[in-house]
């Protein structure tokens, strides 16, 4: 099962390292960067993946987050049905991660604040 937590944490820490930062970071400053970065949500280009079937089959194992994620930023049952009957699994995926990123980015910084190994 894939896990959208694991996976984005890394990309975070890789981000974070790639990029040089000296921690600690503001985590507002960095969701505003991460929001578009196409390496943590892939809501730059629209994909994070850019292969339908990875991003269908990450989705349909976390159909739970999904859930979560289009009741949180109010995605309405219309929006929900085009997408899926155009196989925009994509636009799940990507919904997802940026669902996601405040969250892991906190859990990101806790880590390295905790001195945890990355």
């Amino acid at each position: 099962m894939y896990s959208y937590e694991a996976a984005m944490a890394q990309d975070i820490r890789d981000y974070i390292d790639n990029e040089g930062y000296i921690l600690p970071l503001n985590a507002e400053a960095l969701e505003d960067e991460l929001w578009a970065c196409d390496a943590v949500t892939g809501n730059a280009s629209g994909s994070y993946t850019f292969c339908r079937a990875t991003a269908r089959d990450n989705v349909l194992d976390n159909m739970d987050l999904l859930e979560e994620a289009c009741t949180e930023f109010c995605v309405d049952a219309g929006t929900i049905a085009r997408k899926f009957l155009a196989d925009d699994w994509e636009y799940f995926d990507v919904t997802i991660r940026c669902y996601l990123l405040r969250p892991m980015i906190d859990k990101v910084l806790e880590e390295f604040e905790n001195g945890e190994d990355w």
